[in-house]
């Protein structure tokens, strides 16, 4: 596989790389090539997206992405097996597979293949969107309700495929005005997980928001923010991974870090393909299975976008179709090996935000890592030993990064000129009703609340419309300005040292 994506043209000129710029057509901004030597790597002349690491810089970096994604990732199967009547080793064994199931789309994703992969450091893992359309299909239906949602996935998902190449052309109606303000309801959206794991992730639990729980979070956030001020190098980079282990460590004599996973792991356990029997196809669960999909294909082309900017090469429309096409591939896959649907990780994002580590290559270690984590079940209690109160801590800053750099991205935008100001209103307001009022829509359809019930693709809808309505329809160009010529576009790192 060659170093560089195929799709790039690696001697464009500086006109037809704006061309490929995620702006509008109206107001292009530069897009970074791999051969700019203004972000090109000293050595080699590589883009730092394509370059890689020291071996071990490689591990620990990419170590530090599992850590940061691994609560994510296990989460909706911990909720799903339950409420479809699997057991706890039933259970336990969803989450493995998912952990499998998560590196290989990850892999896709930063990797590729033909047309396939956005070869950004990108981290796929199982979606959240599709928990509460996965209960309602297999909810008390045993071993039958998990075939019915994989043979869901897998037809969403293939249509998802060949939708790809025509969903991708969506790039166009994402100038700043609308980037900037799903970029920072990504980061809002996600603060909320962070505080939940602060309070130690089970309402139910007696020790839910416990003064100990919040505690252990504000030492790990405080732990983080020294750290990444007073280390320097490779040693600030992996921050995020110090504070987690300096928090687990205070944690155990506190008495929150519990050891009983590494009691009950086995050593080796492979995810056998259609291990509770052959899908089943229901038209109802596809429909809705579907409507899942295009949620998440609107929010991996927004984390893409997002992602595009901080490491300083814009998604073009054909970086976005491969990473649709990765995204939904790894997705048709996954339930063969007992996993769920796949989408981007946006807490990943603000990860490489923070770190300022861009090579795709330390997030494939990290697809690496999962897969080890899916076949060897002792070495992912390892890692989950952590706490949930010490990664809400970590969180925090983690998703706060994204917001900031939607903010930043914001800034571009003009919001002083025309009805800018009023698309970041509206939409952020729409955008933060489920967060602020989550029975908001509580009366509408069910297979509707998939939609409503994700403030980044209502959000992002919002916003789209009202940029076709006030800066596209009527007027010659929108009220968005072009950057600095020769800059990038990229939201710098709002956490960097001094």
């Amino acid at each position: 596989m060659a170093a560089t994506p195929r799709f790039r043209n690696e001697a464009a000129p500086a006109s037809a790389a704006s061309a490929a710029s995620p702006v509008s057509p109206e107001s292009p901004a530069p897009a970074v090539s791999p051969s700019d030597p203004g972000a090109a790597a000293p050595a080699g002349g590589k883009h730092p997206v394509d370059e890689t690491l020291p071996p071990l810089k490689m591990f620990t970096s990419g170590l530090q992405h599992v850590a940061a994604m691994y609560a994510g990732v296990v989460a909706p199967p911990m909720i799903v097996g339950p409420a479809v009547g699997l057991t706890a080793k039933e259970t336990a064994f969803l989450m493995g597979a998912s952990l499998f199931t998560a590196g290989i789309a990850t892999l896709l994703q930063t990797l590729g293949f033909w047309r396939i992969g956005a070869r950004l450091p990108f981290v796929n893992g199982v979606s959240f969107a599709g928990v509460t359309p996965m209960v309602a299909i297999g909810k008390d239906r045993g071993h039958d309700g998990i075939a019915v949602i994989f043979g869901a996935i897998i037809v969403a998902s293939l249509l998802g495929f060949l939708l790809a190449p025509y969903f991708c052309k969506l790039v166009r109606f994402f100038p700043p005005v609308v980037t900037g303000t799903v970029i920072t309801l990504i980061g809002v959206s996600l603060l909320p997980v962070s505080f939940n794991w602060a309070q130690g992730g089970n309402a139910g639990a007696a020790d839910y928001g416990s003064t100990t729980n919040i505690t252990m979070a504000a030492v790990t956030l405080v732990i983080v923010l020294a750290l990444r001020k007073l280390l320097r190098g490779f040693l600030q980079q992996i921050s995020i991974l110090l504070g987690l282990v300096a928090g687990t460590l205070i944690a155990i004599p506190v008495g929150i870090a519990d050891f009983g996973a590494i009691k009950d792991a086995g050593l080796f356990g492979f995810p056998s393909p259609f291990h509770f029997g052959a899908p089943q196809f229901e038209v109802a669960a596809i429909v809705s299975m579907s409507i899942v999909m295009l949620v998440c294909m609107t929010e991996s082309t927004a984390d893409m976008l997002a992602l595009g900017k901080i490491v300083d090469r814009p998604a073009d429309e054909r970086t976005i179709e491969g990473g649709l096409r990765a995204d939904t591939l790894g997705s048709a896959l996954s339930p063969l090996f007992n996993g769920f649907m796949c989408s981007a990780f946006a807490q990943n994002i603000g990860l490489v935000a923070m770190t300022k580590v861009r090579s795709r290559f330390v997030v494939a270690v990290s697809g690496g890592i999962l897969i080890v984590l899916g076949l060897v079940p002792v070495a992912a209690s390892v890692i989950a030993i952590v706490p949930l109160p010490v990664l809400g801590g970590a969180g925090i800053v983690l998703f706060g990064t994204v917001a900031a750099s939607g903010i930043q991205t914001l800034a571009t935008a003009a919001l002083e000129k025309g009805e800018n100001a009023l698309i970041v209103a509206a939409a952020v307001g729409v955008g933060l009703i489920p967060i602020a009022a989550p029975e908001f829509y509580h009366s509408f359809p069910k297979d509707l609340l998939v939609v409503l019930d994700s403030g980044i693709s209502t959000g992002c809808v919002v916003a789209i419309v009202l940029n076709l309505a006030f800066n596209h329809l009527g007027r010659g160009k929108p009220d968005t300005p072009d950057p600095e010529p020769g800059r990038s576009a990229a939201a710098p790192d709002p956490v960097a040292a001094h």
